[in-house]
């Protein structure tokens, strides 16, 4: 049975406003930390392409955790370009750490939540696996992967108007193994009309 339990995470702004979507395990394989797309361009840990990663996940017996970037929603503090952004990831991972205290974490993260959210997993010891959906490889400054040698699933669309397969693919080929790519054919940077294809590979790779 999924259960949902709003939390407030701590954080030095204040807090940051959570939704902790958990299973029956008690004692979980591993805990996730999803990251929503940009804050400027409306994005909320209500995304459907983030609740569609914590419902996969979820499926896959993983406790997964939304929150809010700081100025959303109730989440306090306001926009800083990235680098407080990187500092909430961690309070999120703190507060799952604290929650789940034997349990390796994971980080996902949609668009902007993968630019912030990866290189964030990439350095931390508690984090084990790494899920990026729609890297948008051609808007923001993508940090490289290629000294990051954690599991790592990217999940992009043929026509991401953000993350096109012309600068996609070569960051992708520069990333450090092990890794695992599913192109989703036809879809733009949202998914519109592929949350279903998407969330199949999430569930897939976290069962393999």
């Amino acid at each position: 049975m999924t259960l949902m339990e709003a939390v407030d995470i701590p954080a030095t702004h204040g807090i940051l406003e959570g939704l902790l979507r958990t299973g029956d395990e008690r004692t979980p394989a591993m805990a996730g930390v999803v990251c929503h797309p940009h804050p400027l361009g409306q994005g909320t840990m209500h995304n459907k392409v983030v609740f569609a990663i914590a419902k996969a996940l979820n499926a896959a017996g993983v406790p997964a955790l939304r929150f809010n970037f700081r100025g959303v929603g109730r989440s306090t503090g306001t926009y800083d370009n990235g680098r407080g952004e990187a500092d909430d990831v961690r309070a999120a991972l703190d507060w799952l750490a604290q929650r789940y205290p034997t349990t390796p974490l994971l980080v996902a993260g949609f668009s902007f939540g993968a630019w912030v959210g990866l290189p964030v997993g990439c350095e931390d010891n508690r984090v084990a696996r790494l899920i990026g959906v729609g890297v948008p490889t051609a808007s923001l400054d993508i940090v490289t992967l290629d000294d990051c040698a954690k599991p790592k699933l990217i999940v992009q669309g043929t026509e991401d108007e953000h993350g096109p397969l012309a600068t996609f693919l070569p960051w992708f080929e520069h990333a450090a193994s092990p890794k695992d790519l599913h192109l989703v054919e036809g879809s733009s940077h949202f998914f519109g009309g592929h949350l279903d294809e998407l969330a199949s590979a999430v569930s897939a790779w976290m069962r393999a």
